[in-house]
Parts: structure tokens; sequence; C-alpha cells
């Protein structure tokens, strides 16, 4: 199996603009998940899907690959099938931009789940839900079937006796299954939610979910930057 890494890096983030280019260390936020990821045995190959001229200058002192996709893109998966096209790969990653703390053995592991199971798509959570984050609306939630598929994804729940998990918005992608769900008109539920996996389980695609004990930090607001971790 040849298994591709895309980095999708819109630079008008709504709510933290231009949080790709936003430097930690020195470093734009976007080149340490860049990395991080190249760190993988498993990947192939690993590409950052930009969309402006802006993002193509402030990344080419950096020695990281980049392809320029259309502006237009109404999701990070659609600029990632965009990018996926140039390339002959069995499973495609969709890695946020916006992740920096990205750990590659996950990517390892999602790789991984590919090698003994027929499935669509895999992403990941993590087991350290508290009982501040299921109050978060920023914090999207997983419930998970007895054999680990995705039931749903929640951004507010009322029933907090069952076990729910902070997913992570991390993709692995079986080639054809990529190109199944660009297809796929957006639904309502992922309009409401702005919750794109909403379309796959609307649709009844099966999303696997792999579990680690502690979620990645996502970078949603200037705020969140406060919560990295001692590494930067």
């Amino acid at each position: 199996m040849i298994a591709l890494g895309v980095i999708p890096a819109r630079l008008h983030s709504t709510r933290f603009p231009k949080k790709i280019l936003y430097k930690i260390n020195s470093k734009p936020m976007v080149v340490h998940v860049y990395e991080n990821a190249q760190k993988s045995n498993k990947l192939n190959d690993l590409v950052i899907a930009i969309d402006s001229e802006e993002t193509k200058q402030a990344l080419q002192d950096w020695n990281v690959k980049t392809i320029m996709t259309s502006k237009d893109h109404i999701c990070g998966t659609d600029r990632v099938y965009e990018a996926s096209k140039a390339y002959n790969a069995d499973i495609i990653i969709n890695i946020q931009a916006d992740e920096p703390g990205l750990d590659y053995n996950l990517l390892n592991s999602l790789v991984s789940e590919f090698e003994n199971n027929n499935i669509d798509i895999v992403t990941a959570a993590g087991r350290n839900m508290s009982n501040e984050k299921l109050k978060d609306k920023n914090i999207v939630k997983v419930l998970l079937d007895k054999n680990g598929y995705a039931l749903d994804f929640y951004r507010n729940i009322s029933d907090i006796t069952k076990k729910f998990y902070h997913h992570m918005g991390i993709y692995a992608y079986a080639k054809n299954s990529l190109e199944k769900f660009v297809k796929l008109q957006s639904t309502l539920r992922e309009k409401e939610l702005k919750l794109e996996q909403l379309r796959a389980i609307d649709n009844a695609m099966k999303i696997k979910v792999h579990l680690v004990d502690i979620a990645t930090i996502g970078i949603d607001i200037p705020e969140d930057l406060k919560n990295l971790n001692s590494q930067f």
C-alpha cells in the first residue's frame, strides 16, 4: 500500500486568520506539522496543499513540499482530494495544519488500520474526556459502537452517562472512499454543526476510530496557543 499525507492549509481561516503561518519558536505552525509528519515511516509521500501565493512565499525558505489548490473548496477534505490526484496513492491521510503537536506514531497507526481491515475511513479520538470537555461545544465528541466504529459525532450532548471520546480532526481514506466522499452532497447536519464527517455518517459510510490516550491539541482560536505544551 502506498500512503500519502496531505496537509490542507487554507490561509484565511475564519476564527484565526493566517494561523497556519503563525510562528511558534520562529517556525510557521504548518511547518511544525509537516516536520512531525515527515518522521512517519508509513508515509510514502507528504505535501502541504496551499491556496495562496502568500503561503507559497512564506514557506519557500523551509524544506517542505507544497502543491497549489483551489481557493474555492468548502472543506479541507475537498482540498486533500484535489492534491491527491497528482499522486498515485492507495491511502490518503488528511493531516490538520493546526496541530503542531502531531505525533507521527499516530500516522503509522492509522495506515496500519488498513492492513487488516476492509474499511472506508479511519479517524482518531482521545480517551481523555473530562466533564469540562463534555460541556465545551468546541470539542467534538464521538460515540462508538462495540466494534470501534463511530455511531455519531456531537458538539453539544445531553446524555452524559454514555461514553464519549475526544475526536481529533485527522482522517485516513482508502482512495475510492475519498473519491466517494467528495462527490456526496453536504448534508443538513454537516452544515448546521460544521462537521464534515457527518456527511459520511449520514450516507452510511463507516468510520473506524483509532483510540489514543491523549488527544492532540488543535489551535482553533488565538486563545488555544496558551495550551501548547513545553515542547514549544
